[in-house]
């Protein structure tokens, strides 16, 4: 059986070897519409195709950018940038789900940012706003830990970076982050059932990524840009280039929002 852990610390090697960078202190997970918050958080010092390193695949996603990056925040502090998630339906297995997660770890991030691009419960949000992740419910029947590993989720998404994301936007709404495993996007009824069992936020990523993050020792950060009502509330058939569109419009606001919170950490 492969070992996730060596896995990632073989990653991490060939990054350092790619980049001739040895640590960073935190990463970042940019899912649809998130990718331009990087430049703005500051100096890009490494950039490489994931395809390069160990564990990661080709992205099948529109939206994600297939590339590792390294940047040198205006903090002064470094973060690892994943462009490369991979999702559990993308059939490569609950590992590889983790992998970037657990790269960033083994590259001495103490840090993990996740966002997202989701759907809405909430019928008071709207198209491009961004929300905080409070919580999780995870759907997937899927944990990256294996064997005896009883790892506490009690406060698995920080109360300390979510004030400190309060303090940069006091506006912010937060909800709780439901993952299902997709492709398919939730039926009305599905969506209801979320709903009923405390769920804000429906989407296909995020939770399992945040489990092994915790695993890890890491703190963890979450944040859906929410680019659609859920099926059954939106009543306007749901689409991948919808979520894509919600991203490019939201852009400009959340890549600056994420690169202020990003570097008050």
């Amino acid at each position: 059986m492969e070992n996730p852990k060596l896995n990632a610390e073989a990653a991490s090697k060939t990054i350092t070897e790619l980049t001739g960078i040895e640590s960073v202190d935190m990463a970042l997970t940019l899912g649809s519409g998130w990718a331009k918050a990087a430049d703005l958080a500051g100096e890009e010092l490494a950039n490489i195709d994931a395809s390069e390193v160990p564990g990661f695949h080709k992205t099948s996603v529109s939206g994600h950018t297939g590339k590792l990056r390294i940047m040198q925040l205006e903090s002064g502090k470094k973060a690892l940038v994943v462009g490369a998630r991979t999702h559990l339906y993308e059939g490569h297995g609950v590992d590889s789900v983790a992998h970037g997660v657990l790269v960033s770890a083994a590259m001495g991030a103490k840090i993990m940012v996740l966002t997202n691009g989701a759907g809405g419960i909430n019928e008071k949000w709207i198209a491009g706003q961004p929300v905080l992740i409070s919580d999780h419910i995870n759907l997937t029947a899927s944990s990256p830990l294996k064997g005896a590993n009883f790892v506490d989720l009690t406060d698995l998404y920080s109360s300390r970076i979510r004030k400190l994301a309060l303090e940069v936007d006091p506006s912010l709404d937060s909800g709780v982050y439901v993952q299902f495993p997709g492709p398919h996007y939730e039926t009305p009824a599905e969506v209801m059932m979320a709903k009923s069992i405390g769920g804000d936020i429906v989407g296909m990523s995020t939770a399992i990524e945040a489990i092994a993050a915790r695993a890890a020792g890491m703190e963890v950060f979450g944040m859906s840009l929410i680019t659609n009502l859920a099926a059954g509330i939106q009543k306007t058939p749901l689409s991948h280039q919808e979520v894509i569109d919600a991203g490019k419009m939201a852009e400009p606001k959340i890549a600056k929002l994420l690169a202020e919170i990003v570097n008050r950490l």
